[in-house]
């Protein structure tokens, strides 16, 4: 009959039990301490999920206080370091910061490796296994969520006709394998705070830099550079959502089980589902070009170079030949292991130790 749904006997049963579990759950009060406050994730996603959603779907029983790391006056590469040490229960930060401490994490987002939103969901989900335990074992804390910025392209302010363009350039990276992948392109890469980029690119201090292309937007980075290059050399920029085992192991199961899956349906499902937007809307606020329109404000004038399949081809041997054996190098033999288990799996490549 319209206007009516039929629900299956497995989804009833499925979700009376999420109701009998939300009724008998103690709740819980968090910290959470969030990725970059000036930009969409934090804005569009963030921000609402645990101030407002998760709250209202708990009814109150579990309270969060919410903040970002740049507004606590943290770097990015500090977020899991204070972490664990309880200083906060639940932080993000982007991956690719904290690889000093443990490269395994940088096998989530090495470039290249996927150039569609779709691959880099298939990596991170089969990959967030693995990060949980290096995350146990690193920071004492439990991965919740594996979200990405918009893929990671190329701002210049040379006027860069392809991937060969950037040789003897100074390109800013945000770290790890990206730095990797400009190097054996011919790069200088240079690390820098986000936060800085803009005015070294006025500057002239650095040529190029690499960033989310709706994030480069929000941080008025097409005000500053002339020339995008829409390659995923920076990758996704994945962004790590864990909380601390000792706050974890103090909720009750039922907490537990309402939390983990609230942050996956309602906040990590929610990001992948707008990656393929989000990239779109921000290569359309920087230049002008592509449909749908910018609807994030008044677009920019960069100009847009198109990559060619003889740069990706080029871009490809790369990877296979310079960074991902770069990773490998510098990781225990049992993580590049359970890379090529997981990861390799699906992008098609073997990682040698």
């Amino acid at each position: 009959m319209r206007g009516f749904k039929v629900v299956t006997t497995a989804a009833l049963a499925a979700l009376l039990g999420s109701t009998a579990a939300h009724a008998e759950m103690k709740g819980t009060s968090l910290t959470y301490v969030g990725s970059w406050s000036g930009l969409v994730l934090f804005k569009q996603f963030e921000k609402p999920f645990w101030g407002e959603t998760l709250p209202a779907d708990s009814k109150g029983k579990i309270k969060v206080d919410v903040s970002t790391f740049d507004q606590m006056g943290l770097k990015g590469a500090e977020v899991y370091r204070i972490l664990a040490k309880n200083v906060f229960d639940i932080g993000a930060t982007v991956a690719d910061y904290t690889v000093a401490d443990a490269p395994e994490v940088e096998g989530l987002d090495i470039p290249m490796l996927a150039r569609d939103p779709k691959t880099a969901q298939a990596v991170a989900m089969a990959y967030k296994p693995v990060l949980d335990d290096a995350f146990a074992k690193r920071f004492n804390a439990k991965v919740l969520a594996v979200v990405p910025y918009p893929a990671q392209m190329l701002f210049c302010n040379a006027e860069i006709k392809g991937l060969s363009g950037i040789k003897g350039l100074k390109v800013r990276s945000s770290g790890g394998s990206a730095a990797e992948f400009l190097k054996a392109a011919g790069a200088e890469a240079v690390t820098m705070a986000f936060s800085e980029v803009p005015g070294a690119l006025q500057r002239g201090v650095i040529d190029c830099a690499v960033t989310g292309s709706l994030s480069g937007y929000s941080s008025g980075w097409h005000e500053v550079s002339k020339v995008l290059y829409p390659m995923p050399m920076g990758g996704w920029d994945d962004v790590v959502t864990a909380i601390s085992l000792k706050k974890w192991n103090s909720m009750d199961k039922e907490t537990q089980a309402f939390l983990k899956d609230e942050v996956e349906r309602k906040f990590e499902a929610a990001v992948w589902a707008a990656a393929t937007e989000d990239t779109q809307q921000g290569i359309a606020c920087l230049t002008g070009v592509g449909t749908p329109a910018c609807t994030h404000g008044k677009a920019g004038s960069m100009k847009l170079v198109e990559v060619s399949k003889a740069d990706v081809e080029v871009a490809r041997k790369l990877l296979t030949e310079k960074v991902l054996p770069s990773w490998a190098g510098r990781t225990d033999k049992a993580y590049v292991d359970r890379w090529n288990a997981t990861v390799g799996k699906v992008v098609g490549l073997t990682a040698k130790k």
